[in-house]
């Protein structure tokens, strides 16, 4: 228990600081006395305001969809056995954003669009593994090219997409494209998915290091694999799903976090994945306070940030594949 919680410990304790940093830094600071003030209940009325309503949800929200990628990975690195997997590469958000901006012409929100969402990523899962299986079974490198290719297919299918929507439109959605994370106002909602999908799965740590070796041994070791792979399929799918309906499309923090770890950490998923849900949030929540000040009163779109981050470390890894 103790080599689980020291970890879990200090990534707890380093995503309360970027919360801390991330809610006092913008275009207009928050000194450490006026944040202790709000946090307390008092404080004057515009540092409050500018605390409670804007800084503190975009924050949640930073941390909650750091955390819902970076799991997301992490479940589709075990499935694959592969550390370039990734939700991002893999075609998921790609699908999940198609589905989502279905939804946004058609006139339609709320609940409908993260179901559009839902439906985009699993189709994307469905098709990359359909695609990648062939006489022989799937192969890694089999799956990376194929959802490389289907993601590069949802991207046409994105600009064609933006190609008719009317001009109003636009701007709004090519930020979101981007993604951004200036308009969410409700952190809530994925921050109860990242907790709930962290309870489900940190029970079945052990059978996921089974599946890690393989689905023959994990069959001869009493694994339910198949019941488990779609438990996985679904569950990534939904994560994806709710972090490109939060923020738009977000890349390679699925996959940067998960690999990361597991050089740190190594490779027992009772630890990694609560680690990657603290370790994405993190992650994100220092790249969107970075967006906010590098260029303020401006903001960049927080995608922009971890794609720098992201391309040179999956050039690494596919170098080190090979």
């Amino acid at each position: 228990m103790r080599r689980l919680s020291l970890p879990l410990g200090l990534l707890l304790a380093a995503a309360l600081a970027a919360l801390a940093l991330s809610v006092s830094v913008g275009s207009v600071g928050v000194a450490p006395g006026e944040l202790w003030a709000v946090l307390r209940g008092g404080g004057e009325v515009l540092p409050r305001t500018l605390i409670l309503e804007l800084r503190v949800p975009r924050s949640l929200a930073a941390f909650a969809v750091g955390g819902l990628l970076a799991v997301a990975g992490a479940l589709m690195q075990v499935l694959l056995r592969n550390p370039l997997a990734d939700p991002y590469v893999l075609g998921l958000s790609g699908g999940a954003s198609v589905g989502a901006l279905a939804a946004m012409l058609a006139g339609l929100g709320g609940l409908v669009v993260s179901g559009s969402a839902f439906a985009g990523a699993l189709l994307s899962t469905l098709l990359v593994f359909g695609l990648a299986h062939g006489r022989g079974g799937w192969t890694p490198a089999r799956l990376l090219l194929t959802g490389v290719v289907v993601a590069a297919g949802w991207g046409a299918v994105i600009t064609l997409m933006l190609a008719v929507t009317p001009a109003d439109r636009l701007p709004g959605m090519l930020y979101w494209l981007m993604g951004d994370l200036s308009y969410v106002r409700a952190p809530w909602p994925p921050l109860v998915l990242l907790l709930a999908v962290c309870l489900l799965v940190m029970p079945l740590g052990r059978s996921l290091n089974v599946l890690a070796r393989g689905p023959l041994q994990a069959a001869a070791l009493g694994v339910s694999v198949r019941r488990l792979e779609w438990g996985i399929y679904l569950g990534a799918s939904a994560l994806t799903a709710m972090a490109v309906t939060s923020a738009g499309s977000i890349g390679f923090v699925g996959l940067v976090v998960p690999h990361m770890l597991r050089l740190l950490l190594g490779n027992d998923q009772r630890l990694i994945l609560p680690a990657c849900a603290l370790a994405g949030g993190t992650l994100l929540l220092l790249a969107d306070t970075l967006a906010r000040t590098m260029i303020a009163p401006e903001q960049l779109p927080v995608g922009v940030i971890t794609a720098l981050l992201g391309v040179p470390t999956f050039l690494y890894l596919l170098y080190r594949s090979q």
